[in-house]
């Protein structure tokens, strides 16, 4: 029988972080359904840093169709999660069906892989990662640190069935430990 994964995120997730899993699941024979607050084609954008700014900037990129919304979502169904980064993790956290989704992934030990800002998805489920170890971006490590989580350096960190990465240059290890996890 085929694993099932969810991936949940909104407008404004960074593209590469949810198109390299989204296929990657796919690619591996997973049924793969993405969830969003709404049931919607969702606007993805594209992060880089350039040398005028001391930040990353943000330029539109491609569509992608929400199979769910949060609300359609049994999280018993599936058999691992994904959260992509991008702008999408600071008000998907403020769905009401969230916190739910996520927390039944840590409750019944099933594997669970965040990249880059998705680990402000994990700020609702902080007494999951208490005493845990991961990675984010960088600008996210004040928000592991309150959930009580020890922030890593390393680019791609795997604790238990947390699979963790700093950002989309991370994706091939990413989805490898996170595959892996999942067999």
């Amino acid at each position: 029988m085929s694993k099932k994964v969810l991936i949940v995120t909104g407008d404004a997730v960074e593209a590469l972080e949810v198109f390299y899993p989204y296929f990657r699941s796919l690619e591996e024979g997973f049924e793969t359904v993405i969830a969003a607050p709404t049931k919607k084609i969702l606007h993805t954008v594209c992060h880089d840093f350039e040398a005028h700014s001391e930040t990353y900037t943000e330029k539109p990129a491609y569509q992608l169709q929400a199979h769910l919304s949060f609300a359609e979502v049994n999280p018993a169904e599936y058999d691992g999660l994904i959260i992509p980064g991008g702008r999408a993790p600071e008000y998907i956290r403020l769905n009401e069906y969230l916190k739910p989704i996520v927390a039944h992934f840590f409750l019944e030990n099933k594997p669970v892989a965040t990249i880059c800002h998705g680990s402000q998805v994990l700020t609702l489920v902080a007494e999951h990662l208490r005493e845990r170890e991961l990675t984010a971006y960088q600008a996210c490590r004040p928000d592991v640190e309150a959930c009580g989580a020890t922030y890593r350096h390393e680019s791609l960190y795997v604790d238990g069935n947390l699979v963790s990465g700093h950002a989309w240059p991370d994706l091939p290890g990413f989805m490898r430990e996170f595959i892996r996890l999942l067999k």
